[in-house]
């Protein structure tokens, strides 16, 4: 007889400390930091790479940024009649001359203002001696003023004393030093010519590089597309190619919407300088155009130059102050009403990404890294976004949220912190009515929690703290209405919008406006007609609380009591008067309903001919449940999934679009107490 595959010579019990897993599990759990260590090295190997290549790389990267400005010309061009070759070199070709010209540009305004700058001395001496008076001529005169209060006055002569004279020194014999003039030799022609050509040699060699690498990238574009898409993504290429060209054309809108901003942006402060009488106006349009590709920085330092300029140019203050405004007026204009209109309020980058990418890639590869943190730190998020094995980047360095709307509502209910849940809440409210957000945000978020209870992870502490921070939640919200803002339907999710966000978006319908309450009869609104019944689940009577406020706003009269309430013990002793409608909130995730069952039984024998509304909240709608809901939980007379849903039914019943239930006048008889449960639902059958 051949041994189970399972026995062994010792069983684990007289082995407590024996580990049965397999031999490879083992080895993995013995070495934890191996995958670690291979990323951290991956890492180290890449930055080393990227620092002392950056001779190289830097005009590759530059190459690859002009080729997503050009790609648009180029497409243009090409639609035109041209070649794909001659659209490439025209393309190029204008991109040189506008290059050329810029720096001409710059080289005669620098020489012109280096020209000018003795002139304005005098006024620099005068402004800063007016600056160190009012300044530390002041703090000064003050310990001064101080140093004599408080310095002990002077010892009185007692005698006369004799006055020193100091006695000249005699006139030494040592000679001075003879001053020695070294004279170098004239330089020859060629030394000369290479003193003046050496400076620009660098330069114009990585735009010649940086040029030859956009025009093969230009070229072959489709094959470089083909090839990252073998890299990262060759198993799902329809997928890939979607991606690649979806991220190509948004980096390549993004960096010319962004180049046309800046240019525009140089353009109006040029002209603003101009007008107010700065010298060198274009050599400041151009460096405002360039260090404005710069995060956070790139305008207080444009605008620092001219701003000194002003000072030494006036003899007063006006240019000065006018030069001030006019930087912050035109940025102001650009960056909260121009930007956003055209490629939404952000760049898709985080803000502390933007900061630390600034960072390291001006350590990298020094000021030129400092202009092109932003552009490149923007396309490895892009990737992130659409290949999978690169997402973590889109973690680090996105400006999207990590936790989706549900689940960062359910870290606040466990951190029992309800005003950071209600900072969310309202951010949501602005396009969702109170009603969408609580089906699609409150709900899920209660059913994790629900989820956690049934699986033993939460403590009795934490499942109280996530109750008292939701009714505070709810308590907060009950100033908004249940309806959909006017812009909300319909209105499309923004490109930078998360995918939660898009998913909310998509769901949001539009809600029913609460009607005035003459539209409803006296008994809907000035008694409790609906009763909001919570199961027994942990959570189950937060949930009726939502229904009964969402019912509030609507101008319907709603009342909750809890599982106990309801149970064969209590149920006969229930006061029912005016009940026209029962609401039962089910938040159960094991699947049993026997319990909602009996539970709707009993409130049927009690109630009958009041309509029962059950409410399976985060359940997958039955479309069997939809047609014939009494087949799926007896005695039910419908099967609600949302409490928008269950709002309507209600409004619907209130208004007459049903059959109306009949409202009953008193209370059933309340059985005695010496009767069991079982005699209590007797009668009451007998009675139905």
């Amino acid at each position: 007889m051949s041994a189970s595959p399972f026995s062994s010579t010792s069983s684990p019990q007289e082995h407590p400390g024996a580990d049965i897993r397999p031999a490879a599990q083992v080895a993995a759990a013995e070495t934890p930091g191996a995958s670690g260590m291979l990323t951290l090295s991956v890492g180290v190997v890449v930055v080393a790479a990227l620092y002392l290549g950056r001779d190289v790389l830097v005009p590759i990267t530059l190459a690859v940024l002009l080729s997503f400005l050009l790609a648009p010309l180029v497409s243009l061009l090409h639609r035109l009649y041209l070649g794909r070759v001659p659209a490439v070199i025209l393309s190029v070709v204008i991109a040189l001359g506008v290059f050329l010209a810029m720096f001409g540009l710059l080289g005669t305004q620098l020489a012109d203002l280096a020209t000018q700058v003795p002139r304005y001395q005098s006024t620099i001496e005068k402004k800063v001696g007016a600056v160190q008076d009012f300044t530390s001529g002041r703090l000064d005169g003050i310990m001064r003023r101080l140093t004599g209060q408080f310095a002990p006055a002077p010892a009185k002569p007692t005698g006369s004393t004799p006055t020193a004279t100091a006695t000249p020194a005699p006139v030494g014999t040592e000679a001075h030093p003879m001053p020695v003039e070294v004279h170098e030799p004239d330089p020859s022609p060629t030394a000369m010519a290479m003193r003046i050509v050496s400076p620009v040699l660098g330069p114009l060699a990585t735009v010649a590089i940086v040029l030859i690498f956009a025009i093969f990238v230009l070229l072959q574009r489709e094959d470089l597309r083909d090839r990252m898409i073998r890299l990262v993504g060759s198993g799902d290429l329809h997928r890939t190619t979607v991606a690649m060209n979806d991220a190509a054309h948004r980096l390549s809108r993004y960096f010319v919407t962004q180049l046309g901003v800046n240019v525009g942006f140089g353009v109006v402060i040029g002209a603003g300088l101009f007008a107010i009488g700065v010298p060198s106006a274009a050599l400041w349009a151009v460096l405002g155009t360039l260090l404005r590709f710069v995060p956070y920085v790139g305008v207080p330092l444009s605008a620092l130059f001219p701003l000194a300029l002003a000072a030494a140019v006036d003899p007063g203050w006006s240019m000065l102050a006018w030069t001030a405004t006019l930087y912050f007026v035109v940025e102001l204009a650009l960056g909260q009403v121009l930007e956003p209109m055209l490629y939404g309020h952000s760049t898709g980058l985080s803000p502390f990404a933007v900061v630390v990418a600034a960072t390291f890639w001006t350590w990298l590869w020094g000021p030129i890294g400092l202009i092109l943190s932003t552009p490149l730190t923007l396309c490895m998020v892009v990737l992130g976004r659409h290949v999978d094995r690169l997402e973590f980047i889109d973690v680090l360095l996105g400006d999207r949220p990590a936790l989706t709307p549900v689940e960062s509502f359910y870290q606040r209910m466990l951190a029992g912190d309800a005003d950071e849940a209600a900072d969310q809440a309202e951010l949501l409210l602005r396009d969702r009515s109170l009603s969408s957000y609580y089906d699609e945000v409150a709900l899920p978020g209660l059913r994790l929690a629900a989820n956690d209870a049934a699986r033993g992870v939460l403590t009795p502490q934490q499942l109280e703290r996530v109750r008292g921070a939701f009714a505070n939640l709810v308590h907060d919200l009950d100033s908004h209405d249940d309806h959909d803002p006017a812009t909300a339907h319909g209105q499309i999710a923004p490109d930078d919008a998360t995918h939660a966000e898009r998913a909310l978006a998509r769901h949001a319908a539009p809600g029913r406006l609460a009607p005035e309450a003459t539209d409803l009869p006296r008994a809907w609104t000035e008694r409790d007609p609906v009763l909001c019944v919570g199961g027994r689940g942990p959570l189950d009577e937060a949930v009726a609380a939502m229904l009964a406020q969402l019912l509030r706003k609507h101008r319907i009269g709603a009342r909750i009591v809890g599982s106990e309430a309801v149970s064969r013990e209590s149920i006969g002793t229930l006061d029912l008067d005016g009940v026209a409608m029962t609401c039962v909130s089910y938040l159960d995730t094991g699947g049993n309903t026997s319990v909602l069952r009996f539970l709707v039984r009993r409130l049927r024998l009690r109630l009958p001919g009041v309509p029962v509304v059950v409410g399976l909240w985060g359940a997958d709608p039955d479309p069997a449940a939809a047609t014939e809901p009494a087949v799926a939980m007896p005695g039910a007379d419908h099967i609600a999934y949302s409490l928008r849903e269950t709002v309507e039914l209600c409004l619907e019943y209130a208004h007459g679009e049903r059959e109306p239930a009949a409202v009953r006048t008193g209370p059933l008889p309340i059985p005695q107490p010496a009767q069991s449960s079982g005699a209590v639902v007797s009668a009451a059958a007998q009675a139905a």
